[in-house]
């Protein structure tokens, strides 16, 4: 078992519905020094990638991002959810579905600050069905950049998204594979990786 699942089996909260609560280390509270060690991990997972920016979306993967960002030394962009008075100029825009929060949303990225010679490390804490990916995805390929990697903290591998993102043929690196949830039980289990 890695430091990871290590932690979600001490601290996560099973809920019902196929719902992992990691909000006290992940995704509300966040254990910096946890982040330190996913960050040199993704940094360990992607080691033969040129990477030159780091792309996740608002609000979770942000911390996640940039804690790892350090270990590649490179800048982070994040795609909002709401247009903002402050976003001027060219937007990249992708409709994503949230499994959390059962709605639909355009994601937004300032086009200045995505360009084709970036290669692109998108980052974010879940994976379930992988619409965020692939909302994410889309805004890279509209910049005419490329994903170099998909570093995912937690994934969950009873829902289609892992799939779908590895047949799409991306290098696709998720530290936790959940493979089966109990919430009477309060157990989980885990993929071999």
């Amino acid at each position: 078992m890695n430091f990871l699942e290590e932690r979600i089996v001490k601290d996560g909260i099973i809920k019902e519905g196929n719902v992992l609560k990691v909000d006290s280390f992940l995704n509300h509270q966040m254990d910096i020094d946890l982040f330190n060690e996913i960050g040199q991990e993704f940094k360990k997972r992607f080691a033969n990638k040129e990477i030159n920016k780091i792309l996740t979306i608002e609000a979770s993967g942000i911390g996640i991002a940039c804690i790892a960002a350090q270990h590649f030394h490179v800048p982070v962009v994040f795609a909002k959810k709401s247009k903002s008075i402050n976003l001027e100029g060219e937007m990249l825009v992708a409709e994503v579905e949230s499994f959390t929060h059962k709605c639909k949303n355009n994601v937004i990225v300032a086009k200045k600050f995505l360009n084709p010679e970036d290669k692109v490390l998108i980052i974010d804490d879940f994976l379930a069905n992988g619409c965020a990916l692939q909302g994410l995805i889309q805004i890279v390929q509209s910049a005419g950049a490329s994903v170099e990697g998909i570093g995912i903290v937690i994934e969950k591998g009873f829902q289609s998204g892992g799939r779908i993102i590895r047949n799409l043929g991306f290098q696709l690196e998720s530290l936790a594979i959940i493979e089966s949830m109990d919430d009477k039980a309060g157990t989980v289990v885990f993929r071999e990786q």
